[in-house]
């Protein structure tokens, strides 16, 4: 089949910034799974706002300057952008959705036009996802999927000698970073002053309470510091609907402590894969208690490692076209 993905992104990207700082949860699903639907036997084409012309594993990456009417796919996707359809010719159309949008809201962005014109089903990445897109705005079909994680969280070799007694937030530092600092400052630190927290870099950082910024550079860098870290904390927020940070956590077998916001209780398993609180309380006295109980974080870790790889791109591809 003939597949392309349309992405306005201001984000120039390719297979190659795939550990790049920059690249974000739709960005990422769109590297994986151009390239996994090329593994499969398709003819395969991003346009994005990549300024040159190239084909990396299969896949050839243009500017979306170059899509026109002249030509006609199998299956179009974009990524949050229903009226990029408009540039291109689609015997059927699949929209990414990594917000969630009232109808207010996606009359004002312009895509009513588009969405009525091309019915395109909405790939939804979850129950959380799900529940809170609007029956109006789904009405022409849903895919229901699950995100992965690069291979690189799958292919890193764990080694709990580089553990230290340090706590990791990787989220996005408006995804409740500043609830995660005060919890930190008034519940945690105190019980504890041997532990630390390192985070998305930040103002809020205060390092008389061991709260430190960690190496924001390349995706490499990210999982030197988590294989550093004991748990992950992610406090969860509204807009969260899917959360890959907690993913590659969850595949580098770092516990993870939440209060389950937005998508979060989807991401945990409570007491295997880590805890969901319900109360700011509840939040301190798990993280805590994975410090300061070695059998119980040992527990944790071992259940996550069972579960390690059994969530790999190539699987989503094929889940996705069996459902188109």
């Amino acid at each position: 089949m003939k597949i392309c993905f349309l992405d306005s992104s201001i984000i120039p990207y390719t297979y190659n910034d795939l550990n790049s700082k920059n690249i974000r949860g739709g960005e990422n699903a769109i590297i994986h799974l151009s390239y996994e639907l090329s593994k499969l036997g398709n003819e395969v084409v991003v346009y994005n706002n990549f300024k040159e012309i190239c084909t990396i594993n299969g896949v050839e990456w243009t500017n979306i300057c170059h899509a026109n009417k002249n030509l006609t796919y199998d299956i179009a996707f974009t990524n949050n952008d229903i009226g990029l359809f408009n540039k291109i010719n689609a015997k059927k159309y699949i929209a990414f959705s990594h917000s969630i949008q009232s109808i207010e809201k996606f009359i004002r962005k312009g895509q009513l036009l588009s969405y009525l014109k091309y019915k395109p089903k909405i790939v939804l990445l979850g129950k959380y996802h799900k529940e809170n897109r609007n029956y109006l705005l789904k009405m022409f079909g849903t895919i229901n999927l699950e995100w992965a994680v690069d291979p690189l969280f799958l292919e890193t070799k764990l080694d709990e000698n580089l553990i230290e007694n340090r706590a990791i937030f990787t989220s996005r530092r408006d995804r409740n970073l500043d609830l995660l600092i005060k919890l930190w400052i008034k519940d945690i630190f105190p019980k504890n002053k041997s532990i630390k927290l390192y985070s998305t870099p930040s103002e809020l950082i205060n390092n008389d309470y061991n709260i430190f910024a960690r190496n924001f550079e390349d995706k490499t860098m990210m999982v030197k510091d988590l294989l550093k870290s004991k748990v992950l904390l992610v406090p969860g927020h509204k807009g969260e609907l899917y959360c890959i940070a907690a993913e590659e956590a969850r595949e580098l077998c770092i516990p993870i402590v939440t209060l389950g916001i937005g998508s979060l209780s989807e991401r945990v398993e409570h007491g295997i894969t880590g805890f969901i609180a319900k109360t700011h309380e509840e939040f301190a006295y798990y993280t805590l208690k994975i410090f300061n109980d070695e059998n119980l974080w040992k527990e944790l870790r071992n259940n996550l490692i069972k579960l390690r790889g059994t969530k790999k791109w190539n699987k989503v591809a094929i889940n996705l076209l069996s459902q188109i």
